[in-house]
């Protein structure tokens, strides 16, 4: 499956939560990883739809279609 069809969206985290960026995939319940910048973060959330891909082939889950667009 291509990963690189879900939506991500990133956002950056506050200084708070340690800073750089978080990257989020809506259609894939709980999947998300981060990175220093918006770039990084997107390259390593690809890693974390194929890991949630395998979980889900794994366990017989539905895998979602990518469909989700960011809310207005």
């Amino acid at each position: 499956m291509d990963t690189t069809r879900y939506p991500i969206w990133i956002e950056p985290l506050t200084p708070a939560d340690g800073g750089g960026f978080l990257a989020t995939v809506p259609d894939l319940p709980g999947c998300m990883s981060d990175g220093e910048t918006p770039q990084e973060a997107a390259q390593n959330v690809q890693e974390a739809i194929a890991a949630w891909i395998e979980e889900a082939t794994r366990r017989g889950w539905e895998i979602p279609a990518p469909c989700a667009s960011r809310p207005g």
